[in-house]
């Protein structure tokens, strides 16, 4: 018997449309033949299934259901696809298991730690497994100075809001005039702004995923763009930038990637797929840790999808282990 999986997409944010396409790439390769999947496109004005005739349920929130000619449908699993609120910050996550619906993606607690730059950071700098940047956590309504922050960092920065993805509001700053106008503009995308100093060097990320209690990396891609730094526009416009999977890195460096990937998968206790960033410092080589993506593109071409195919992996077969896995462990519990 097919087992039913509600697959969701949208969110609040301005990652919308990426989710929207992350939806559409795993919804394309998921094995009709042992799940009936249902996409469910999340937004503030409601939770709603469009039918294959182009009907639209709206989705009955004490239950997590939708009910089809009279037939109410019930989920075995949920496939999240959101980036951003609410589905990479812990919210969704938190709702599911109040109902005791298992999903796809790290838990309540890990999400909403990750999607937090700065205490992830912070929590990522105690274990003592991967360097980490200077920062500075601003909070709006916090008095902050420009003689504070240069205080503890030196250009160039980075100014990024503390809670967002797909490079939104996050500007290069190199001079004391444009801090302002960039904290400003970061202060647009969300309520914290995390400013980091510039590590000079090569961007890699990896994806890692669990099946068990087996922890894999997938082979690790470097990112190399036209603009100065991974912005909005490389990362979704074609031919901005250059990702190139496998990475080429010496194997002493990818072995140390794939280690310490691995080791913070493991201390944050990750769950499905995720995405990790790091720097390799040009002057030094050592490895400065960026962030952790708990809900990774999963476009067509996007990074993950690009790294499954190096590993010799098809994305059926991927997802599927993913939702085998969700769907074993929800039945052990």
């Amino acid at each position: 018997m097919k087992k039913n999986i509600a697959l969701l997409a949208g969110g609040y944010s301005g990652e919308y449309a990426i989710s929207i396409q992350t939806a559409k790439t795993i919804s394309q390769n998921l094995d009709t033949e042992k799940y009936q999947v249902y996409k469910i496109v999340v937004t503030r004005e409601g939770w709603k299934h469009e039918t294959t005739d182009g009907k639209t349920i709206e989705v009955d929130k004490n239950d997590f259901s939708i009910t089809i000619e009279g037939k109410k449908i019930t989920f075995d699993c949920v496939f999240i696809a959101i980036h951003g609120t609410p589905g990479e910050d812990g919210r969704i996550q938190g709702y599911l298991d109040m109902i005791n619906i298992p999903y796809t993606s790290c838990n309540a607690i890990v999400s909403a730690l990750t999607f937090n730059k700065s205490y992830c950071n912070k929590v990522v700098k105690d274990l003592k497994t991967v360097n980490i940047a200077n920062s500075v956590h601003l909070i709006k309504g916090n008095p902050y100075s420009v003689g504070t922050i240069l205080d503890k960092i030196n250009f160039p920065l980075f100014v990024k809001p503390n809670e967002g993805g797909s490079s939104l509001g996050v500007s290069k700053v190199k001079s004391v005039e444009a801090l302002l106008p960039a904290i400003e503009k970061a202060f647009k995308e969300d309520q914290q702004v995390l400013i980091e100093e510039f590590i000079e060097g090569r961007e890699v990320t990896i994806g890692v995923y669990r099946l068990g209690d087996t922890i894999t990396t997938l082979p690790a891609t470097e990112i190399v763009s036209k603009n100065e730094f991974f912005d909005y526009e490389a990362k979704y416009t074609p031919g901005v930038t250059n990702e190139i999977t496998p990475a080429p890195i010496s194997e002493n460096i990818n072995e140390e990637l794939k280690t310490k990937a691995g080791l913070l998968y493991r201390y944050l206790n990750c769950k499905g797929v995720v995405r990790m960033d790091f720097i390799i410092e040009k002057k030094t080589n050592k490895l400065f840790f960026l962030e952790v993506n708990t809900m990774p593109g999963q476009s067509e071409n996007s990074i993950v999808p690009q790294q499954v195919r190096a590993a010799g992996m098809n994305l059926k077969d991927f997802y599927g282990a993913i939702l085998d896995d969700c769907l074993k462990n929800s039945l052990s519990n």
